[in-house]
């Protein structure tokens, strides 16, 4: 599971930040998540490549999540793509979408659908046999959703040296794999677990931007891998946090350790502050495993 940061500040894009967006591949998908200002001309910078993001997900329709999307579409339709493109986001991300498209006479040479949301309950938005991504409700001054990425559990892996000492044809493989037991020429049952190791454990990332202080996500969250949670301000702006609809970092630290998630990711900075460490030292007070987001950065779990 690797994350890319292209942008994680708050509000306007400014020559030395960005503002959200970010990419998760995970089981070779490679999906966007927000799609602020500038958003293409980082995914150049950091190598990523267009053609394989298929799915983006839209938190919430302010200007610094979803403002890059039409752009991003269109240098697609430049790029002469033909893949079918998906994009989930609140309703009325179509109607803003096509509007620019068909005021400024443009057009795209694939398939593009939209999957709007409007549902102020945890849903399934995307699955597939290896991938499941569910909603994660925030509370925000518009209606928002975080989304919640989950590998599904992968085959078991084999356990090469007892197939082949039991000489089990290849043919029965996936089958092992699947979890089968083998039964022998001579009517002998090998257990499964003989034949198999456990299968990695499946890892999870949730994506929550933008929120104020929200326990209710803590059951959608719960023992995930990794949490990326907005820290727009510092405790000593609590008060503009709660007015806003937006966090501080102590508070995104409060709700890792109530979820009791494994890795906690801060973003959504506000730029009012010489450094970002400081969100890292305000999160420290509550929870240890704290990790700074930054525009370019790179994580891989």
């Amino acid at each position: 599971m690797k994350l890319t940061i292209l942008g994680c500040y708050a509000a306007t894009p400014r020559t030395i930040t960005n503002p959200t967006s970010q990419v998760l591949e995970i089981r070779n998908r490679m999906f966007l998540i927000d799609c602020g200002e500038g958003t293409q001309v980082q995914l150049r910078k950091n190598k990523l490549k267009f053609s394989k993001i298929n799915h983006i997900f839209i938190s919430h329709l302010h200007g610094d999540h979803f403002y890059g999307l039409v752009g991003l579409i269109s240098t697609f339709m430049l790029l002469n793509r033909q893949t079918d493109l998906h994009v989930y986001g609140p309703k009325g991300v179509k109607e803003i979408v096509l509007l620019q498209l068909r005021y400024s006479n443009s057009y795209t040479g694939y398939n593009l659908y939209f999957h709007e949301l409007d549902s102020k309950e945890s849903e399934i938005v995307y699955e597939d046999e290896k991938v499941v991504v569910k909603t994660i409700p925030l509370k925000h001054r518009i209606y928002t959703n975080g989304f919640l990425f989950q590998e599904k559990v992968g085959d078991r892996k084999l356990n090469v040296d007892a197939v082949q000492e039991y000489k089990i044809d290849t043919c029965y493989y996936q089958k092992i794999k699947n979890g089968r037991d083998i039964t022998l020429d001579d009517g002998t049952i090998i257990p499964n677990a003989e034949l198999t190791f456990d299968p990695i454990q499946p890892k999870s990332y949730a994506f929550c931007s933008d929120t104020m202080y929200d326990e209710s996500i803590i059951p959608i969250i719960e023992n995930c891998d990794v949490l990326y949670h907005e820290t727009t301000f510092l405790e000593s702006e609590a008060d503009k946090a709660e007015k806003t609809m937006h966090s501080t970092a102590k508070q995104a630290a409060a709700i890792a350790a109530k979820a009791n998630v494994k890795q906690l990711i801060l973003g959504h900075y506000s730029t009012r502050y010489d450094t970002i460490d400081l969100f890292r030292q305000e999160a420290e007070t509550l929870y240890s495993n704290v990790l700074l987001a930054d525009d370019g950065k790179t994580f891989e779990f």
